[in-house]
């Protein structure tokens, strides 16, 4: 009997602990959010503009290793001058 009693307030102990909220909580870190309007706004035209020079300066390299293909197996299929 006595033996189930320490298992009962080492687990009661435990889940009490466990399952209830921390005493310290977490600190609020406000300083990151910030409430104002930007400074330079930023419109339409613009972000278009540079998300197709992003776009070009991603696709330009591959696109031209895909058009000059054809070149690329032409010189491997020729035989190395001697």
């Amino acid at each position: 009997m006595m033996m189930a009693s320490r298992i009962l307030t080492k687990v009661n102990g435990v889940s009490k602990g466990f399952f209830c909220r921390p005493q310290n909580p977490l600190k609020d870190s406000t300083s990151m959010i910030y409430s104002k309007p930007p400074r330079n706004q930023i419109g339409a035209l613009q972000s278009f503009f540079v998300m197709s020079v992003f776009a070009v300066a991603m696709l330009a390299p591959a696109a031209w290793i895909l058009h000059h293909l054809p070149e690329y197996r032409q010189r491997s299929r020729q035989k190395p001058r001697t």
